[in-house]
C-alpha cells in the first residue's frame, strides 16, 4: 500500500527510557523501525489491536511497537514498546 501523505511522529518518552534499557543493536534496530512508520505505517508485521480504535502493534524479533493512527491529523503516536515474554497477551 503506497501512501501519499507526510506523516508526524510522534514518540512517547516512555519509549526512549526502555530503548536505553535494551541491548543497543536492538535499540538502534528498532529505533529505524519506528522511523520509518512515518513513511508508511501499514507496513510491515503489523497488526489491529482488538478493542481499541486505532491502535496497531508491529512485531519486531522479540520486541513490540504499540502506536496509534490518527488519519485526520496525519500523526502516528507511538506510545508503548514492550518486550514480548508469555505474559505480554
Amino acid at each position: 500500500m503506497t501512501l501519499l501523505k507526510n506523516w508526524d511522529l510522534r514518540v512517547d518518552p516512555s519509549v526512549f527510557k526502555f530503548l536505553k534499557r535494551i541491548p543497543r543493536r536492538d535499540a538502534e534496530a528498532i529505533l529505524l523501525i519506528i522511523k520509518a512508520l512515518s513513511a508508511d505505517p501499514y507496513f510491515g508485521d503489523i497488526k489491529k489491536m482488538k478493542d481499541e480504535k486505532s491502535a496497531w502493534r508491529r512485531r519486531i524479533g522479540f520486541y513490540r511497537i504499540f502506536y496509534r493512527i490518527k488519519n485526520t491529523d496525519n500523526i502516528i503516536l507511538v506510545f508503548h514498546l514492550e518486550r514480548r515474554t508469555s505474559k505480554t497477551y
